[in-house]
């Protein structure tokens, strides 16, 4: 039972208080700052999701190869 603890238990607790710390340290956005991302992920998704749908498609197809190309 002690190994059970050491290996599971006790890393699993370690894990949640630090991520309770680092939610109750990370600074929240208020209504305003909240409201300006959504509006900046929702014309996202549109333009990437536009009804001629080739937009999304285009950025892909160009970015794809470049990302592949600067990564190797």
């Amino acid at each position: 039972m002690s190994d059970v603890n050491a290996v599971i238990v006790q890393p699993l607790k370690q894990f949640v208080k630090d991520s309770v710390h680092l939610v109750k340290k990370c600074t929240k956005p208020d209504r305003k700052e909240f409201t300006r991302i959504a509006w900046a992920t929702g014309v996202g998704f549109l333009i990437m999701g536009a009804p001629p749908r080739f937009v999304g498609f285009f950025v892909k197809l160009i970015h794809i190869p470049i990302n592949n190309i600067l990564m190797t």
